[in-house]
């Protein structure tokens, strides 16, 4: 069992950034990929980043790339995500995401993950 606890939410003007933390329990943290997703209100789910247990490999929405920067320590068993030149359309309920698995995919699908925090909000003032 791995549990999730994102950290670092709160309300940002336009152009502003936040940094999100997930952290994660258990002693096999550098096993796992871990993924983030955002749900804003009245929409879907939606991908926003993944990396590979390594933090070797990454994958970006098309919406963030450029802006998003997902990183981990393992020796911390938590993820990061960097947000950057935030925009009004990023506000959004943010979730980390966790699987195990050693090899990479895209892992953009909520189906492929195992384990999901309790979501951190973020807001982003025009």
């Amino acid at each position: 069992q791995v549990q999730l606890v994102e950290s670092g939410g709160g309300l940002v003007q336009a152009g502003g950034s936040l940094r999100l933390s997930c952290a994660a329990s258990g002693r096999t943290f550098s096993s796992y990929v871990m993924g983030w997703f955002r749900q804003a209100p009245g929409k879907e789910l939606e991908f926003v980043a993944a990396i590979s247990w390594s933090g070797g490999v990454t994958y970006y929405a098309d919406s963030v790339k450029d802006r998003f920067t997902n990183s981990r320590d393992n020796a911390k068993n938590t993820v990061y995500l960097q947000m950057n030149s935030l925009k009004p359309e990023d506000t959004a309920v943010y979730y980390c995401a966790a699987v195990r698995r050693t090899t990479m995919g895209r892992f953009s699908e909520d189906k492929e993950y195992d384990y999901w925090g309790q979501g951190t909000q973020v807001a982003v003032s025009s």
